[in-house]
């Protein structure tokens, strides 16, 4: 054995059998933190990856340290060893005199301490230690290197671990799991799959989706990555359900707590305290990450001493453990686990007999949250409630479904329906329809549960079913289904009847009422909507409530512009705009844009229009409501038609069928189709128009929405004109005709008989085309609502057509006629 101070062979470091991937900015970053710092702890969960990044690094940085680059494998000491034997592990890698198997006294007469040998064997030499696996023997790792590099100033170390030592100086790098790409790349390498061009689109999503719920952890990667041989990617991802012992195949040459996912784990296990235990245990109900809040409310344990103030302290001991990430958000911090510490935890929860308990507390909790959210979403504070939601979401339909499984019907059918509606903003009205229909379904089977304790009261109940089937509707109508919505909007308008629905939840009925206005609108039923609104109205007004009141007049005012009535639009959607607006309710503000803006453009007002629509899109940006934006994007590409700004509309139209199509939001889609068929139109590309606008009129169709059918069949007849098939045209213009008439929409109607008079001037009747303009001007102005200049196009060009056949004086005579009340009957 060497004599104190005598260090052997320069460095001792493992020479990888394969290429480190997807760790670029890792070394880079490791190499600048140890420019400045003489001591670096990497560190993160187990099988990320750090015994391997730091050898990586050593190797780099050899050339800089004379002295050497010396790994010191520290996992073989046992837990809490103290660090008279980690200075002992050091000295044997170096090869420097061994106080345990040499006890030779030195000079001074006493037996060698080997934290004095170690500072003795460092003190002139420049030298880089890479001290590895030190989480089990924190403390003593941290005695030595505070008693050693001070005395030693050539002397840098780089520790791996899953917390840091807490020592002056100490610069940590937290070790990431890989990027999704970089650990497609790592398993793609390692199981020696075919390059990219000869794998099919399946395979491709399927590697991802394998390497996504592997956390991108380089070490289950690899074991993954062994057995693909055998099973195929998609056999993988198929038995990735019981993942410890899919991948149990351990790896070879590495020690045994790296050889299978679940021995990493159980020594990051084996090393927590029991109230830590308890904690990881209980965080792992949640789907995704959770709250300070929450994860106290779940994982506090009175059986195990866990009480609720003393789980953050036991997360950000988890955190620093690695074993809980720490993910920041605006709306505060909150805790994630991966994937495969989340299934093993799981497997404690359940062989601790405390997954029932766990998971009835994580549903309570998400079913209040729910609760809690819904009144907040109305008003100022709607933006922080959406976030909180969002951020959330994973847990929200496990909650509802774990109260149907014990029995709670009512609870469910509450929470249920307040999602409703953070769904209907959210833009996802399948998922909130998806989860009404089971609790509707659990009422109608209802059977009480063994341990159910709560006997809602038969008003309750019939409020919570009434509402939820309300809402069940409007998500129906949203979804793009409204024939299926026909039986259940009539269902859900006798139940809003019942008296118990306005005694148990008076705001609800009058806000139900006005969501249930707004769709029978999405379904064609103008008549039946306005009828809900006036009641939404007098219920909200009759109660007290505010923002009840607003939004029914926002809804009248929808319904109002469906069928011309422009006074009563101005009426509503300006007072509603000023409740929402007193309300601080920037949702709200949103509801009053359209109807707004509507009348300004109908007035020729393009600026005005434009700049209500400007600030709708950006309410909906900043709730993040990407059905509004949609919505916004398509007004104000109408805008910029209107304008001649060609280009800009497509572009703008084009938008918004890109986020319509993206949520499934079909309406979203038929509307921007008939945008992006204006621009082809009016800049000559009449096949492209005809396209986009059937598309268009075969979803207004069947969603029997009526002023969407109108404008299409005008569009399309005017398309056939400008095609040369007057006859097409007329059919379909006659059959606008037809449907404005029905919608009682003064409006569609002066449309139509402005597409019938182009027909009737390419068909050679130029005094019948000159009656017929008349009669639409006079329709137009018995609501006063003129054709705005940049409108007028169709109706320039028959007008000139008029005067080209008749001459001035009976083209005006012939108009004229048509202005007469007995001829505007006739013909509207």
């Amino acid at each position: 054995t060497a004599r104190v101070g005598a260090v052997g062979p320069v460095g001792q470091l493992p020479e990888p059998l394969t290429r480190l991937l997807g760790r670029d900015a890792d070394l880079a970053a490791v190499g600048t933190l140890s420019a400045h710092s003489r001591l670096v702890t990497v560190t993160g969960p187990g099988g990320v990856g750090k015994t391997r990044l730091a050898v990586a690094y050593a190797g780099k940085a050899a050339a800089r340290h004379p002295d050497g680059a010396w790994l010191v494998e520290l996992a073989p000491l046992p837990t809490g060893a103290p660090a008279a034997a980690v200075a002992t592990a050091v000295l044997r890698t170096l090869g420097v005199r061994d106080p345990e198997t040499d006890p030779t006294p030195g000079g001074d007469g006493r037996r060698p301490d080997a934290l004095r040998l170690l500072a003795a064997a460092v003190r002139e030499r420049r030298i880089l230690l890479l001290l590895d696996n030190c989480e089990h023997l924190s403390d003593a790792v941290a005695d030595v290197l505070e008693a050693v590099l001070p005395q030693a100033p050539g002397l840098s170390v780089l520790v791996t671990g899953q917390e840091p030592l807490a020592l002056a100086g100490e610069a940590v790098h937290p070790l990431a799991p890989l990027a999704p790409a970089d650990a497609v790349a790592l398993f793609t390498a390692r199981a020696g799959l075919p390059p990219d061009r000869t794998t099919t689109p399946e395979d491709t999503a399927a590697v991802a989706a394998l390497c996504g719920r592997l956390d991108g952890l380089p070490l289950a990667l690899e074991l993954a990555a062994a057995r693909a041989r055998t099973l195929g990617v998609h056999g993988l991802l198929a038995g990735l359900d019981d993942r410890f012992t899919l991948l149990s195949r351990g790896l070879r040459g590495v020690p045994p707590r790296q050889r299978t996912l679940r021995a990493v784990i159980d020594w990051s296990w084996a090393l927590l305290g029991g109230a830590e235990e308890a904690v990881l245990r209980r965080l792992s109900v949640h789907g995704g990450d959770a709250s300070a809040e929450a994860a106290g409310v779940v994982c506090s344990d009175a059986a195990a001493y866990v009480p609720e103030h003393q789980v953050p302290l036991l997360l950000d001991r988890l955190v620093e453990r690695s074993l809980v990430a720490l993910v920041d958000r605006p709306e505060g911090r909150r805790y994630r686990l991966l994937e495969s510490v989340k299934d093993y935890a799981q497997e404690r929860l359940r062989a601790a007999g405390e997954e029932a308990e766990a998971r009835a507390r994580h549903g309570t909790y998400y079913r209040e949250l729910a609760l809690r959210a819904e009144p907040q979403l109305r008003g100022p504070h709607q933006r922080l409630w959406l976030a909180r939601l969002d951020a959330a979401e994973a847990e929200l339909h496990p909650a509802v479904e774990e109260a149907l499984a014990h029995g709670r019907v009512v609870p469910a059918l509450r929470a249920a329906r307040a999602l409703a509606r953070y769904r209907l903003l959210r833009g996802g009205p399948t998922e909130g329809g998806r989860l009404l229909d089971a609790c509707l379904a659990a009422e109608h089977d209802h059977t009480p549960h063994p341990d159910h304790t709560v006997h809602p009261c038969a008003g309750e109940r019939i409020a919570a079913t009434a509402l939820a089937t309300a809402w069940r509707a409007a998500l129906t109508v949203r979804e793009g289904a409204p024939h299926a919505a026909e039986g259940l909007l009539r269902s859900a308008a006798a139940t809003l009847d019942a008296r118990e629905v306005a005694e148990h939840d008076p705001l609800g009925h009058a806000h139900a009422l006005s969501f249930l206005a707004a769709a029978q609108m999405g379904a064609g039923d103008v008549a039946t909507g306005e009828e809900l609104a006036d009641r939404a109205l007098a219920v909200a007004e009759g109660i007290g409530d505010a923002w009840g009141t607003a939004l029914a007049l926002s809804v009248r005012a929808r319904h109002a512009l469906a069928h011309g009535d422009l006074a009563a639009v101005r009426r509503d959607a300006e007072r509603a705009a000023r409740l929402f607006g007193q309300l601080g309710d920037r949702w709200g503000m949103l509801q009053t844009v359209f109807p707004r803006a509507a009348l300004h453009e109908i007035a020729g007002e393009y600026p005005q229009a434009s700049r209500l629509h400007e600030e709708g899109l950006a309410i909906a940006e900043e709730l993040g409501l990407r059905t509004e934006a949609g919505k916004r994007l398509c007004a104000l590409g109408r805008a910029a038609l209107l304008a001649g700004a060609y280009e800009e509309s497509r572009r703008r139209h084009a938008d918004a069928l890109r986020l319509a199509g993206e949520q499934g939001h079909r309406a979203g889609e038929a509307d921007a189709r008939i945008g992006l068929a204006m621009v082809a139109r009016r800049t000559g590309d009449l096949a492209d128009a005809e396209e986009h606008m059937r598309a268009a009129l075969a979803w207004f169709r069947e969603a029997d929405y009526g002023p969407g059918t109108t404008l299409a069949l005008a569009e399309l007849g005017f398309t056939a004109e400008l095609r040369g098939d007057p006859e097409r045209a007329r059919a379909l213009h006659q059959e606008g005709l037809a449907a404005a008439r029905a919608l009682r929409d003064v409006r569609a109607v002066a449309l139509a008989l402005e597409g019938l008079a182009g027909t009737a001037a390419a068909a050679g009747e130029p005094e019948r085309a000159a009656r017929l303009l008349g009669a639409a001007d006079a329709a137009r102005t018995s609501v006063g609502a003129p054709l705005p200049p940049a409108e007028r196009h169709d109706v320039d060009r028959t007008w000139s057509t008029c005067l080209s056949a008749l001459g001035r004086t009976a083209a005006e005579a012939a108009f004229a006629l048509g202005t007469e009340p007995a001829q505007a009957v006739r013909y509207g």
